[in-house]
């Protein structure tokens, strides 16, 4: 039986049940995680993981990939598509449910999917995590079948001055993807 401070889902609704605005609450008992296993024209590869602990909570995304350019910063991004049957270019633009123009992940003015950029060491080969409050995994706007894609540039977080900078960040080509799927 799943408690909520101490009360059941029989309880909550006899003390709320005179609201009408009461809506089943959503329980999720365990995290949702969900990974995404990079492929594409080029070396690079890797696996990128996503969790989340209940709907309202931020998003923990973990990379390991390797092939990559060596001592270098490269944009990854999670695209509107969960579309690879032409590569990459399948996936479409960046996830931006809410319309506004790219930029850096502590941004307020960016796109849900901008995840900004990573670092690859000496062998191109990166492996790290980052915490976000856009990125869902539940609700309305979870990126589950959506496509993560690993650019063959540097994102310059929609500050470049160019055109392509506050649509895509200048990121440049995609040498690999993938969709993003369940886990457990």
């Amino acid at each position: 039986m799943l408690k909520v401070c101490g009360h059941t889902q029989e309880e909550l609704r006899f003390e709320i049940g005179s609201m009408s605005s009461w809506k089943e609450p959503k329980f999720h008992a365990h995290p949702v995680h969900q990974v995404a296993v990079l492929r594409g024209d080029s070396k690079v590869s890797g696996t990128v993981t996503f969790e989340q602990a209940s709907e309202g909570a931020d998003t923990t995304i973990s990379w390991d990939i390797t092939g990559h350019d060596a001592n270098a910063e490269r944009g990854m991004h999670v695209h509107a598509f969960g579309d690879n049957t032409n590569g990459c270019t399948s996936a479409g633009p960046h996830f931006n449910p809410h319309g506004k123009t790219h930029g850096a992940p502590e941004d307020d003015e960016r796109h849900v999917g901008d995840l900004g950029n990573f670092k690859t060491d000496g062998q191109g080969n990166a492996k790290g995590s980052v915490t976000d409050k856009l990125i869902k995994l539940i609700g309305p706007e979870s990126v589950l079948g959506r496509t993560i894609v690993v650019h063959a540039g540097t994102d310059d977080l929609g500050k470049g001055g160019h055109e392509e900078s506050k649509k895509t960040g200048n990121a440049g080509p995609r040498p690999a993807c993938g969709v993003i799927g369940i886990a457990s």
